[in-house]
């Protein structure tokens, strides 16, 4: 492979570790020789029937800690995947906020409104996605400085907006909370990802097609 290609490929695995690495299964019984002592059992994430499952055995790829920043890679990646699965679809349905985007390009929210989602995004004004971009920038940076961080025995990365207490939730239900929460969040990644692939490649998901918001 050429050195651009190569790039590529180890670009996209590296962006699907964190999402394939939650599937996996219990480890087996480690050697001496093996970095990691954690498995996926004991950071939890799967649910019944459905066991864990890791055929690559990414969950094997380091240590503790390559282990734990998988799991919390795929809880931010489930996170964005469900705000932008529901984003995608209110905006496929028309819903939008009253007013102009942009003034200096004369690009009001109903005009976008109008475009698929994926449109819509391209006719954002360069500002306005830097402005997007920065403020995720902020956020990823405050959750990744605060307190000790979650690869050293810390919590997992929280919301930062809007700021959930499940101080008076027991560790049980917290427990099942989560594991509900990547369930969903796996399932907007798989969701997200065929809405861009029916925009771009018409019909390479049978069952949009033929439906104008995708």
């Amino acid at each position: 492979l050429s050195c651009p290609r190569k790039m590529k490929v180890a670009a996209l695995l590296l962006a699907l570790a964190g999402s394939a690495a939650a599937f996996a299964p219990s480890a087996p019984a480690q050697s001496a020789t093996q970095l990691s002592a954690l498995t996926l059992d004991d950071i939890g994430g799967s649910t019944a029937p459905l066991k864990n499952y890791d055929p690559l055995r990414l969950s094997l790829l380091g240590s503790d800690e390559t282990l734990l920043w998988f799991r919390a890679a795929e809880l931010k990646h489930a996170r964005c995947a469900m705000v932008a699965t529901t984003g995608y679809l209110i905006n496929a349905a028309g819903f939008h906020f009253p007013g102009m985007l942009s003034t200096s390009e004369n690009i009001s929210f109903e005009s976008l409104s109008n475009m698929s989602p994926v449109d819509a995004w391209a006719a954002v004004p360069d500002a306005g996605k830097a402005q997007i971009i920065g403020t995720i920038f902020v956020a990823e940076l405050y959750t990744e400085s605060q307190g000790t961080h979650y690869t050293k025995g810390g919590k997992m990365p929280e919301v930062v907006f809007p700021k959930f207490d499940f101080s008076g939730v027991s560790a049980e239900t917290l427990e099942t909370k989560r594991c509900r929460e990547l369930n969903n969040g796996r399932l907007a990644m798989i969701a997200i990802m065929s809405f861009i692939s029916a925009h771009n490649i018409p019909g390479s998901v049978p069952a949009l097609a033929g439906i104008d918001a995708f």
